[in-house]
């Protein structure tokens, strides 16, 4: 029997993967011994490496102006008040005492493209374990976490609470969060503007996904970003980047469930692929950099610890680039 012609080569924007034999029912999976896990495996690595010191990673919202003084030398530049810099003619900076508790909120992406991975974890799994461990390091500072659960809608709205138990609530709801309807795409959108509406309080936002959505969401991204400070946790698949020669494929949309037969031998087609996810790629960081998010990158191969030691790295030597302080060399663990 010959097979069909091939159809449209696919664009790399959508959620085409390898189709794989139907997998039977995901077991249940114990919310305890998987938090347990990753307090041995993960939180205590960072604690290591990090020292305990999360100041980076993790900062507080609740400012109250104490006083204000003339600026001195490596003072960060967006504290300067100018109405009183003009009547004085020297330049003065606010201070604040700030309010040590964080609230954080995880607006976490399980829509159909995120159960795709090529090795042996998916992005559902690593979105799960990042978000489990961030919630955990939060808690056990006293500081509290919610979230809001997308699969092709807004299906659980989680209060912000503090404490363990609270994590392992979170963690349960994750675990037993089921497959989106296959038909309906992802629109990141709706589940941005339904955290303006939900979040309050100013907050550290953890958007968790793989960016893999309708068009439309960087507009109200950067709406929510006046607010809160975001942070852009993107999930991805080596093979979602470059796509290797595998032969005759057939790859199915994991949202709407269409298929197109493709040729990966085909270099020529391999290169196409390629330059698309690198479009794909530009126009995701462009989007998150005119919006002032900061950005965490996670593939399914990735270590979650070198991740998270490589973001707060990041974010330490851009705190002292801002404040004009000399920044931490990049070889070096923040202390």
């Amino acid at each position: 029997m010959s097979a069909s012609p091939p159809g449209p080569e696919p664009d790399p924007t959508r959620r085409l993967h390898a189709v794989a034999p139907a997998s039977a029912a995901r077991p249940r999976t114990d919310p305890e011994r998987v938090l347990r896990r990753l307090e041995w495996t993960v939180i205590r690595r960072l604690d290591g490496l990090l020292q305990g010191d999360y100041r980076t990673l993790f900062r507080a919202f609740g400012l109250d102006l104490a006083d204000l003084r003339e600026y001195q030398l490596h003072d960060d530049v967006r504290y300067i008040d100018w109405n009183v810099t003009a009547r004085m003619q020297i330049p003065y900076v606010r201070e604040f005492h700030a309010d040590r508790e964080v609230t954080a909120w995880f607006l976490v992406d399980l829509s159909g493209s995120v159960d795709f991975g090529s090795r042996t974890v998916a992005k559902r799994t690593l979105a799960t374990e990042l978000v489990t461990v961030l919630a955990r390091l939060l808690t056990r500072h006293g500081n509290r976490v919610g979230a809001l659960l997308y699969s092709d809608r807004v299906e659980h709205v989680i209060p912000a609470r503090g404490g363990r138990r609270h994590v392992l609530h979170l963690l349960d709801r994750m675990l037993r969060q089921g497959r989106a309807a296959p038909g309906k795409p992802t629109d990141l959108g709706e589940l941005l503007e339904c955290a303006q509406s939900v979040i309050k309080r100013r907050s550290v936002v953890f958007v968790v996904s793989d960016f893999i959505s309708a068009p439309g969401w960087p507009r109200a991204l950067a709406l929510l970003a006046r607010r809160h400070e975001i942070v852009a946790a993107r999930l991805y698949d080596p093979l979602e980047i470059e796509l290797p020669d595998l032969g005759l494929l057939v790859l199915q949309d994991a949202e709407t469930g269409e298929q197109l037969f493709v040729d990966t031998h085909d270099r020529a087609f391999r290169d196409r692929f390629a330059a698309g996810a690198a479009r794909r790629e530009a126009q995701l960081r462009a989007a998150l950099s005119e919006a002032g998010v900061d950005g965490i990158e996670l593939a399914t191969d990735d270590d979650l610890v070198d991740a998270l030691v490589r973001f707060t790295v990041l974010r330490k030597r851009r705190s002292q680039l801002a404040s004009g302080a000399t920044p931490t060399p990049p070889g070096r663990m923040p202390g």
